[in-house]
This record gives structure tokens, C-alpha cells and sequence, in this order.
């Protein structure tokens, strides 16, 4: 299905290219919220916030977990420079489980010395994983 409709993506983390591809949509979370971005968005800049990256490619939808970043939107083209990025096959369950179970516990007897956010952090993170693993 290629078509005049496919731009380029790029996911970008600290020690690696993560993806490169052409994709006829896009969809990843901001710090304000969901966005999809299809060919010919209006350029931008924007806070990425952990969450998942779903790709739109000819052959099909690929989705990953992302963890915080920076997302640059041009007309033909979408780059994501994120913290970590994984791919479901990527990710230790078991890991993100003991995450999870740790970030609930410190929310659930959360005292003056938790740092609340960050445990909700964590959490989120921990969600993501376990999410984009069990797909």
C-alpha cells in the first residue's frame, strides 16, 4: 500500500536508533495528551510523555512502550527522541511486574519521605511495559 500518503518516522533513544520506517499514521502520547499524526501534519514541537507508540505502517501496525521525550513534527516527517523505547518482545514482565507491585505499594503506604509523583511515575512505566508486552 505504498501511496503519497506515507511519511517518514524516526524513534531515537540515547544508545540507539530505535525505529526508522515510513508510516501512513502515527499515534504516541504528549504530555497534554493522545495526538495522531498523519502526512502533512502542522510542524511542531512537543513533550513526549511515557506511553504507547503505535505506527501505522503499509505491512501493518507495530507498538511499542516509550518513556519520555521530545517529538519533532514536520510535513514529511515525524521523529521521536525518547529515554527508552521497547519493543514488546524487549521487555522483562516479571520486571515490570516487581516495578509495578513496588510503585503500589509506596502509593499505598506513601509517607512524608515518598516521593509521590515520582511513584506514580514508575507506575505509568510499569503499566506501559506490562500493556505493550501482553499485546
Amino acid at each position: 500500500m505504498a501511496d503519497g500518503n506515507m511519511f517518514k518516522v524516526e524513534i531515537i533513544t540515547p544508545d540507539r536508533v530505535f525505529y526508522t520506517g515510513e508510516a501512513n499514521f502515527i499515534e504516541f502520547t504528549t504530555a497534554s495528551g493522545d495526538i495522531g499524526v498523519y502526512k502533512n501534519h502542522i510542524p511542531m514541537t512537543t513533550v513526549l510523555a511515557p506511553g504507547i507508540v503505535t505506527i501505522h505502517e503499509a505491512e501493518g501496525t507495530k507498538e511499542a512502550a516509550v518513556h519520555a521525550g521530545f517529538v519533532e513534527i514536520l510535513n514529511e516527517k515525524v521523529t521521536l527522541l525518547a529515554e527508552l523505547a521497547e519493543w514488546p518482545d524487549e521487555i522483562d514482565v516479571s520486571r515490570a511486574e516487581a516495578a509495578r507491585e513496588r510503585a503500589e505499594e509506596r502509593l499505598r503506604n506513601h509517607s512524608a519521605e515518598i516521593d509521590t509523583k515520582r511513584a506514580e511515575y514508575a507506575l505509568r512505566k510499569a503499566l506501559i511495559r506490562i500493556d505493550v508486552a501482553g499485546k
